[in-house]
């Protein structure tokens, strides 16, 4: 009697071929990694061979394990391909996207709009925090893509533009002027570190003036002209300007807006998203 091979177990050795672990993809799939195990060992036991060495630090195809890679693909393509067909679902599902709250807009909404219109039935997961917080999450799988502010960029990330970082304070505002100069960074903010060693260069006092990973309580205390922050310039939010200083506080230099996309983020509809991604960062 021919046996059948169970494509949920396919679908879940691909994922753990294309990111090298279980772990990142059991984030991807939505599964627990014992779930993952578990399909994995079936498969294995279906095919009465060993499809990765785990004697090494991270999973590595056997020689069956690489012969199997590529029908497993063709036989998942060709199940989606069918059930798009079928079911007029080929372009139905979800999108996990990460930003950093500094560089939501004016781009994101744009490339969320123009997604949405191409691709009605698709929903995109919008996930607002840290860069560091983000790239965490990538790396367990928990994001499809995520745009990071970085001085570099990782193997695998994209750089989409350069742009200055700039001193930011209220309209107007004098507290630059201050010495020591109060600052407002919350305790994650990836621009802090950079920014406190810029003023200690240049023999500037500084002192923190609010401890908190609220955005909009810094907002508020660098409106209200009780600090100065650093942002990327265009980013600055309302009731708050680019300070003209004039050289009295240290130039902050460029970071990058760098774009990750997972390995399992293939086909025609996570490619589009990329793509509005890049144009709309570029016309921001």
């Amino acid at each position: 009697m021919p046996r059948n091979l169970d494509l949920t177990a396919l679908r879940s050795f691909v994922a753990v071929a294309d990111t090298g672990g279980v772990t990142k993809a059991s984030g991807f799939l939505n599964l627990t990694q014992s779930a993952v195990s578990m399909q994995l060992k079936r498969l294995e036991e279906s095919l009465g061979a060993s499809l990765f060495n785990r004697s090494a630090r991270s999973l590595a195809l056997t020689g069956a394990g690489d012969q199997l890679l590529g029908y497993a693909r063709r036989m998942i393509e060709l199940n989606d391909e069918v059930i798009g067909r079928m079911s007029d679902s080929a372009f139905e599902g979800e999108l996990v996207l990460g930003v950093p709250h500094d560089i939501v807009y004016p781009a994101i909404p744009r490339v969320l709009q123009a997604f949405a219109s191409e691709f009605p039935r698709m929903r995109v997961n919008l996930v607002s925090s840290f860069t560091r917080n983000l790239k965490a999450m990538f790396a367990r799988g928990e994001c499809d893509f995520i745009l990071t502010t970085e001085d570099g960029c990782d193997p695998g990330g994209e750089t989409l533009i350069r742009r200055p970082l700039v001193w930011v304070g209220a309209p107007g505002g004098a507290a630059w002027r201050g010495r020591p100069v109060r600052v407002a960074f919350g305790a994650h903010c990836i621009f802090r570190s950079g920014a406190l060693r810029a003023l200690d260069a240049a023999d500037i006092a500084w002192e923190l003036a609010v401890e908190s990973d609220s955005d909009r309580a810094i907002e508020a205390i660098v409106s209200a002209d009780l600090a100065i922050h650093a942002m990327i310039a265009g980013s600055e939010p309302p009731h708050t300007e680019v300070i003209a200083h004039g050289g009295a506080l240290p130039d902050l230099g460029q970071q990058r807006i760098n774009l990750y996309m997972s390995d399992l983020a293939r086909g025609e509809v996570p490619q589009r998203f990329a793509e509005l991604v890049r144009q709309h960062y570029l016309l921001a």
